[in-house]
């Protein structure tokens, strides 16, 4: 994310408060009838952080389910009732670490697992799909001893995830804009981690605005590294804001290569809008409903 990140840290620190106390809100204003039929082939969900101070979370909801889209990304427990209440589901929760304090350094470990199990545990009572870890940064670590430590640490707990059937997604981002010396910051890099870590439950998350950023060439490398993608996340470049053509990336051609895949996750819109926010909810849905 290029802005807006002390409030996704902000999430991320409290990934460990639990199930939280559960959203109490008068009844959902009635929903505007959706104006076509979605083609469905994606499923899209939408980054909460995105929207703070822009809609109230509860008219997110309501919109989103509105428009087509079938969850909301990055958010925690306290907020799952809320987004069920609307039809939709939490399709990505904090897991452990943050952005800098992640799984390639072991003296993270212990803490780290604990943290997961927990929240697996969470995500799992309430069928949340997916939480997210991270690599950490680098702070002068070479990738080989980056890449061993992640494996180390992550093959403690994925099993874990395997019996509670919630998938282990680590992120892709960038370290030359956004977030300065992060490690998994190439996608050899997560390839590596998620081919030796051997589990299904366990993948990457791939930031398309972070890839596009580093490495480019996000067609290919979606296609040739698709059975470890287990979730995605949108955001126009330069500058993570609307997917349309303000920004140099193709999103409509993105996602049919994403569906041809056969993806059957869910890919997060996770851009700030600079201008409307409902109009850019709307547009970014159609474009990527391929």
């Amino acid at each position: 994310m290029a802005s807006n990140t002390l409030s996704r840290r902000r999430l991320l620190r409290h990934a460990t408060a639990g199930l939280g106390a559960w959203a109490v809100a008068g009844p959902a204003a009635a929903a505007e009838p959706q104006t076509r039929t979605p083609r469905g082939r994606i499923r899209q969900s939408v980054s909460k952080w995105c929207y703070e101070g822009k809609l109230p979370f509860e008219e997110l909801c309501r919109h989103a389910a509105r428009i087509g889209y079938k969850g909301i990304d990055l958010v925690r427990a306290s907020d799952w009732p809320t987004v069920r209440r609307f039809g939709l589901i939490p399709s990505m929760t904090p897991g452990a670490g943050t952005i800098t304090k992640g799984f390639n350094r072991r003296e993270n470990h212990a803490e780290l697992v604990a943290e997961m199990r927990r929240n697996i545990d969470a995500a799992a009572e309430a069928a949340v799909p997916n939480v997210i870890c991270f690599s950490g940064n680098r702070r002068g670590q070479s990738d080989e001893e980056g890449i061993r430590n992640c494996v180390e640490g992550i093959k403690q707990v994925v099993g874990y995830a395997e019996k509670r059937k919630v998938n282990i997604c680590m992120e892709y981002l960038n370290s030359k804009v956004d977030h300065k010396d992060y490690q998994f910051d190439h996608m050899a890099y997560g390839v590596a981690v998620a081919r030796q870590v051997g589990s299904p439950r366990f993948g990457i998350l791939y930031d398309i605005y972070h890839a596009q950023i580093m490495e480019g060439d996000i067609i290919r490398t979606l296609r040739e590294c698709r059975e470890f993608i287990l979730h995605y996340h949108t955001g126009g470049n330069p500058g993570r804001n609307e997917i349309d053509d303000t920004q140099e990336l193709n999103y409509g051609a993105i996602l049919r290569a994403i569906a041809e895949t056969g993806f059957q996750g869910f890919v997060g819109q996770e851009f700030v809008p600079k201008g409307d926010p409902l109009k850019a909810l709307e547009e970014a849905f159609r474009i990527c409903d391929v």
